[in-house]
């Protein structure tokens, strides 16, 4: 492995690690404390939310002050979060406005946690920075594959480390270390990437605007691809929050799992996740180009999703299942190459922001839409949600054929 890489790989990790470790533990915390249930739907969203306020600040900022020190700054916001969260569970049991104190310090945590988070658009800015246009592709499929790695080991450490006698402190124990790690890491291993003479000049950004995603391209002004690409993100990360709120749902009501066993099926998808990622994706983009390739996992995507609607045995389901998980594989690691290869370098800390605020925004509004929906029709909502990735394959192709030669650099 190129140490090069290794900061943006360790961020990666740790990104995905500050929610997926809390995933088996907040449940029990939010009752603990006596709470009703969507106040865990709250903490889960409330990261996405504030990722979708942080990202394209953080990536603006880069592109303005370099990435090590914005990198700097966001890793030490996590590992500050971690910290409140510590003093949290320390707290007295107050009741104030219907939570308990430390349920609204730990509120304060997620918030806080959600704003730095959104230096991922920060890490894949740099990735873009460093690497070659041969190396984009493959080093993003790593990227990915770390994330799904991160996914399937974060709910395991954080339950392990909070059934020791230390309890659920054992986790965020756990938490702070990684985040120490990761920045002295930065400290003394990362080397900024993005020299003073590509920098951009720094720009006032408005918390309202950072709402209206369509202005900020516009204000960006980036080629026509970008906005494609960024068109088609917002429909495959709409079709994740969807997909993402209501898969657990979906095997328990067919398969009628209990948590083991849903735990098993998760864990062996996060597992086909990241081997489809780090090895599949590569072959892939080297055969077909990156743009081929994001087309071909859209339809991938699409088929899966009816394919699961039609299955009610365990075996051929699984099949069918993988079908998506490789669609999902190859427009992952597809998107932010493109958008790294295509982008102006002067702004790619700004793209890469804005398209992680896309994916924030879709987290954080459509899996509550999502699981009520589910509610109402049931497995009939995957068919509707192949859709997204239908119409979106649809205008990728119309695009492909429109630019020619400038998507398949």
């Amino acid at each position: 492995m190129n140490k090069r890489f290794a900061p943006a790989y360790l961020l990666t990790l740790v990104n995905v690690l500050g929610f997926s470790i809390l995933m088996p533990i907040l449940p029990f915390v939010v009752e603990d404390y006596g709470a009703p249930k969507w106040v865990f739907g709250l903490l889960l969203t409330l990261y996405s939310a504030f990722q979708f306020i942080g990202a394209p600040f953080l990536g603006t900022l880069s592109d303005s002050m370099g990435r090590k020190p914005i990198l700097l700054v966001s890793q030490a916001g996590t590992l500050f979060s971690w910290i409140i969260f510590v003093i949290a569970l320390s707290l007295p049991e107050t009741p104030i406005w219907g939570l308990m104190l430390p349920l609204w310090i730990i509120i304060l945590s997620r918030i806080i946690d959600g704003l730095t988070g959104g230096n991922t658009a920060v890490a894949n800015a740099y990735i873009a920075d460093i690497t070659t246009r041969k190396e984009k592709s493959y080093i993003f499929g790593y990227l990915g594959g770390i994330a799904g790695i991160g996914m399937i080991i974060g709910p395991g450490i954080g339950g392990l480390a909070a059934s020791t006698s230390y309890g659920y402190m054992g986790t965020m124990f756990f938490a702070i270390l990684i985040s120490v790690l990761t920045l002295i890491t930065i400290i003394f291993w990362l080397k900024e990437s993005h020299p003073i003479e590509n920098r951009s000049k720094r720009k006032k950004q408005s918390i309202t605007k950072t709402f209206f995603i369509l202005r900020r391209i516009r204000e960006v002004n980036p080629a026509p691809i970008i906005k494609t690409l960024l068109v088609l993100k917002l429909f495959f990360s709409s079709m994740m929050a969807f997909y993402i709120a209501t898969i657990s749902l979906f095997l328990i009501d067919l398969f009628e799992f209990d948590v083991q066993h849903l735990g098993y099926f998760m864990f062996a998808g996060g597992g086909f996740l990241a081997f489809n990622q780090v090895f599949l994706s590569r072959l892939f983009i080297k055969k077909f180009g990156e743009y081929r390739t994001l087309l071909l996992g859209l339809g991938l995507c699409a088929v899966g999703l009816v394919c699961l609607t039609i299955m009610d045995s365990l075996g051929p389901f699984i099949a069918f299942y993988y079908i998506l998980n490789l669609g999902l594989s190859l427009c992952f690691p597809t998107f932010n190459a493109l958008l790294s290869i295509h982008a102006n370098p002067k702004k790619q800390g700004e793209i890469m922001g804005i398209s992680e605020s896309i994916n924030s925004f879709a987290m954080a509004t459509f899996p509550v839409i999502s699981a009520a929906i589910y509610g109402v029709i049931g497995f009939e909502l995957y068919l509707g949600l192949s859709l997204m990735p239908l119409i979106a394959l649809l205008i990728a192709l119309f695009t492909y054929k429109r630019l020619g030669a400038a998507v398949r650099v």
